[in-house]
């Protein structure tokens, strides 16, 4: 068996007795390859800010990467050029009230990357399938709407599994296979905007399901673009697989509810903590 080093560790701990971004005056997180692919449990707080601050400070060394966003839909990639192009003092609250975001996020903790991207000129690159044409895929099938089907077994396999898990195992293996496929058409979508703007450099912002390794964007990346990026989870302590990231930042969890507590019968038991029972055409809530 071939063995697969650890990707490299970053705790960030509360138990130092300082603000947990106060812990120390250096980032929490550097951003080292030209495309890096930067994971997230949506919800988290604590996560965006130390991910905005590796942001800042990559663009304080003079980079000037491509910010791709799955918070913006595809459709949605005109209308952002217009706007920037008819109006010059376009700000970030204006921008995300004109495209009408996505559904579903708390545009707060996405606002502030914006607003950097907008000063600094940074390309804004809708990176997600919208639910609509998500449920396409999971009626017609990939090949319909423009997808690879060579799904290799291992990657429909574990995305088939996350979704059981992120509905409280409460859909059964066939239709979880069939939402698998919204998945990967996500993580197709988001590879090609990757290697469309790979040249000059690509921060994507992503949920740590789709910067997996194992299953996700750097699946679908050329050989070479791959080569240049770095795969970065920032995961709550308890999230499955931190193998499956180059590189991956723990944090406390967020508070939150259960969202399966009073789903009976549990038909998978020990369900994912960060599972959201909601259709996979939907904008994800957890961390996929």
């Amino acid at each position: 068996m071939r063995s697969v080093a650890l990707p490299r560790l970053i705790v960030v701990l509360a138990a130092l007795g300082m603000p947990l971004l106060n812990a120390c005056t250096a980032p929490l997180l550097t951003l080292e390859r030209p495309v890096v692919l930067l994971g997230e449990v949506h919800d988290n707080a604590a996560q965006h800010a130390i991910r905005l601050r590796a942001f800042e400070t990559l663009l304080a060394r003079g980079l000037r990467p491509a910010l791709l966003m799955e918070q913006f839909d595809r459709e949605q990639q005109g209308r952002i050029d217009a706007l920037r192009q008819s109006e010059p003092d376009l700000d970030a609250e204006r921008l995300i009230a004109a495209t009408g975001g996505s559904a579903g996020w708390n545009w707060a903790h996405y606002q502030p990357f914006i607003t950097l991207a907008l000063r600094y000129r940074l390309p804004i690159v809708a990176a997600n399938v919208s639910r609509a044409d998500a449920r396409r895929v999971i009626q017609d099938g990939l090949a319909a709407h423009g997808f690879d089907t060579a799904v290799p077994d291992d990657i429909l396999a574990g995305h088939t599994s996350a979704i059981a898990a992120a509905h409280c195992g409460q859909i059964d293996a066939p239709t979880a296979q069939r939402m698998a496929r919204a998945q990967v058409a996500r993580d197709q979508f988001m590879a090609r905007q990757v290697e469309a703007y790979a040249a000059r450099g690509v921060v994507l912002l992503a949920g740590n399901g789709h910067v997996r390794t194992d299953l996700g964007v750097p699946r679908w990346l050329s050989a070479p673009t791959r080569a240049r990026s770095e795969a970065i989870g920032l995961l709550e302590p308890e999230d499955p697989a931190p193998q499956a990231y180059d590189r991956v930042v723990v944090t406390p969890a967020q508070t939150r509810t259960d969202p399966c507590a009073g789903v009976y019968p549990r038909r998978t038991p020990g369900a994912a903590a960060h599972a959201r029972p909601i259709d996979a055409s939907a904008p994800p809530r957890g961390s996929t």
